[in-house]
């Protein structure tokens, strides 16, 4: 078995796999009918999958996450699960990505008891299906969390609420020039993950600890105090960029 870094893996990609110039097809077959599957919304998860067999195929040494609820995918380093962690989303290309990164009650709890999720490794396949049924990678990112959030009107980080009820984080459109830009840093995405835990009719009691938890808790993982800055001091700068920019 091989050892290989999320970067190793996003770079075997692209050049050894040469993954945004192949075709590909999701086929199903059922006693004497075979089919090729044509419904977008199998796609990405047939990708994770599909990873996964080719780590299998590669030799390459990993696990599987146990808590599917919660990223990482795969841990590249099984034996030291806080660093080498890869999480893999897929969306049409065609539209703005619509996948969940996590629940958000969830996820503000995982990073301040596990900070080092905040490092896990987003490879995000770009994918078009094409009426025949035949699957195009058209672009492959190799991401962290802040990399790929935003702020929406109402709130710090954008999210699915239903019902005035906040539910899973969701990503932004981080690979153009329009509406709400990426975080720049870890620290402004804290920020706003701080922010959104006092807004939050669920969490807002626990919003006056929470952040100073979450840095004795970097802290004593990483040996670094971060500083994190008030939302109100950077909200602005994450404004939607003008139309035409």
């Amino acid at each position: 078995m091989i050892r290989m870094s999320a970067q190793e893996v996003y770079e075997a990609l692209l050049s050894e796999e040469r993954i945004t110039e192949i075709e590909g097809q999701i086929r199903f077959y059922l006693g004497t009918v075979d089919i090729v599957v044509r419904q977008r919304d199998v796609v990405g998860n047939i990708i994770q999958e599909w990873l996964q067999g080719w780590f299998d195929t590669h030799e390459v040494l990993y696990c599987t996450n146990d808590n599917s609820q919660m990223p990482p995918d795969f841990f590249l380093n099984p034996q030291n699960r806080k660093t080498d962690m890869l999480e893999v989303k897929a969306f049409n290309i065609e539209a703005s990505p619509g996948f969940d990164i996590a629940d958000f009650n969830m996820y503000q709890q995982e990073i301040v008891e596990k900070p080092w999720m905040l490092y896990v490794d987003y490879l995000i396949f770009g994918y078009e299906m094409m009426a025949d049924g035949t699957v195009l990678i058209r672009d492959l990112w190799l991401k962290k969390v802040w990399e790929i959030t935003r702020r929406m009107k109402e709130w710090p980080i954008n999210l699915q609420i239903k019902d005035r009820v906040v539910h899973k984080i969701r990503p932004g459109v981080f690979y153009k020039r329009i509406g709400y830009p990426p975080f720049q840093c870890l620290e402004d995405f804290i920020s706003a993950i701080e922010e959104t835990v006092y807004k939050n009719p669920k969490t807002h009691d626990i919003a006056g600890q929470w952040l100073n938890q979450f840095l004795g808790n970097y802290e004593y993982h990483y040996g670094v105090r971060l500083n994190v800055p008030r939302w109100r001091d950077i909200a602005d700068t994450y404004q939607a960029l003008p139309r035409g920019i």
